[in-house]
C-alpha cells in the first residue's frame, strides 16, 4: 500500500545488534508500504554496512546518538534542511523521543511514542509484547499494516535473503570451512552484562562432545572474545577461530550454512537465527526471551545464572535440533 504524499522518509533504529536484526521484519514493511519514497536510516556506526547492504534504505546517516551539544545542534539542522514527511522511530527511546522534541515546533508526521507524536503506538500492553509483534503493531497504528499479525509467535520474521545475495558464499569463512557440518558458537556478549555469559568451559566441553559427534566447530564473536576462542581451543584444538574476521554480512552467511547455532543471548546469535540455523540461545534472568528472543528453528534454555546451567542439558537440545545427524555420529 502506497501512501500518497509521503515521499520523504525517516526510519531510526540506532542499536543493539539483535534489536536491529528484528526491526528489519518492520524495515521491510516500511519500504513495501512506501515503494517509491525516499527512505533514510538513522542509526549508528555499528550499523552502517548492514542498513547499506539492505534493500530497504536509499541512505544511511550514523550520526543517531549526539553527545555534544554541538552535535545535537548539527542533527537538528540536518533532520529540519531534510524536511522529513514522515518519521518511523523503531528505537521508542527516550533518546529517540528526544530527537522527536528537538525537531519542535513542527516535527513531521511521527510514529512512535513521543508525547505530542502525530502516529503515538497507544496500545497500552506494547511493552508486555515480543519485538516483532510490538512493531508489527506500531505500523498498524500508523496505518500501514492494517491487518498486522500481532499475536504471540504470529509477526514475520527478518528476512535475510538479500544478505547471501550480495555476499558470496564462498566468502562466508576466511580460509573456507572444511567439508564437515559445522557448529557454530557464539560464546561472548556485551563486556557489561558478562551475568548473560555461559562459563567458557563450558562451552569447551560441548565443542569438545560436538566435534566428537562429527561436526565442526566455529566460534564468531568481536576481537575481544579471541581469549574465548583460544579457551575453547586448549579443548578441541581444531575448533576454528573466527573471531575478529566476520563483520555482520558473513555471519549471516555462515548462519545459512551451519548445520547448528549456540550461543549467549546477543546480536551474532539473532543474526545466525534470522539467516535459518536451528539455534540453541541460553538466557539467564537478566533478559525475558518472551520480549526479545530470536524466532525460527529456536530453542530456548534458561537458568536464572548461566553457571548453573548444565553442559549436559545444553547439549541434549544440540542433539534435538541436530536430529539424527547427531545420533548417527
Amino acid at each position: 500500500m502506497v501512501r500518497r504524499g509521503v515521499e520523504k522518509i525517516l526510519v531510526i533504529k540506532l542499536s543493539a545488534l539483535g534489536d536491529f536484526v528484528l526491526a528489519l521484519a518492520a524495515m521491510k514493511k516500511i519500504r513495501e508500504a512506501h515503494r517509491k519514497a525516499h527512505i533514510s536510516l538513522l542509526t549508528t556506526p555499528p550499523f552502517e554496512g548492514l542498513g547499506k547492504a539492505s534493500p530497504y534504505f536509499n541512505a544511511v546517516y550514523t550520526d543517531g546518538r549526539p553527545e555534544t551539544f554541538g552535535q545535537w545542534a548539527a542533527l537538528r539542522k540536518r533532520l529540519r534542511t531534510a524536511a522529513y514527511d514522515r518519521v518511523y522511530d523503531l528505537q521508542t527511546s527516550n533518546h529517540s523521543n528526544r530527537i522527536f522534541h528537538l525537531l519542535r515546533p513542527s516535527p513531521p508526521s511521527w510514529s512512535g511514542i513521543a508525547l505530542g507524536c502525530s502516529l503515538p503506538h497507544k496500545n497500552p500492553l506494547r511493552n508486555s509484547m515480543h519485538t516483532l509483534e510490538r512493531q508489527a503493531d506500531q505500523l498498524m497504528y500508523a496505518g500501514i499494516w492494517p491487518d498486522a499479525p500481532t499475536s504471540p509467535g504470529a509477526a514475520p520474521l527478518p528476512d535475510l535473503s538479500w544478505v547471501w545475495r550480495n555476499e558470496p558464499a564462498e566468502r562466508s569463512v576466511a580460509g573456507g570451512v572444511r567439508p564437515r557440518p559445522y557448529v557454530m558458537f557464539v560464546p561472548g556478549g556485551s563486556a557489561h552484562r558478562p551475568e548473560k555469559w555461559w562459563p567458557v568451559e563450558n562451552y569447551a566441553e560441548l565443542a569438545r562432545i560436538l566435534y566428537a559427534r562429527g561436526f565442526d566447530i566455529v566460534i564468531i564473536g568481536g576481537v575481544q572474545e579471541t581469549p574465548l576462542a583460544h579457551a575453547i581451543q586448549r579443548v578441541t584444538p581444531r575448533a576454528r577461530d573466527l573471531t575478529g574476521r566476520t563483520d555482520f554480512a558473513r555471519i549471516a552467511v555462515l548462519g545459512a550454512k551451519a548445520a547448528l547455532a549456540i550461543g549467549n543471548d546477543t546480536g551474532p546469535l539473532h543474526l545466525a537465527a534470522a539467516a535459518g540455523a536451528p539455534t540453541v540461545v541460553l538466557f539467564s534472568k537478566a533478559s525475558d526471551p518472551a520480549l526479545t528472543a530470536p524466532r525460527g528453528r529456536v530453542t530456548i534454555l534458561q537458568s536464572d545464572r548461566l553457571a548453573d546451567l548444565p553442559v549436559a542439558k545444553v547439549a541434549q537440545a544440540a542433539s534435538a535440533l541436530l536430529g539424527q545427524t547427531a545420533g548417527a555420529a
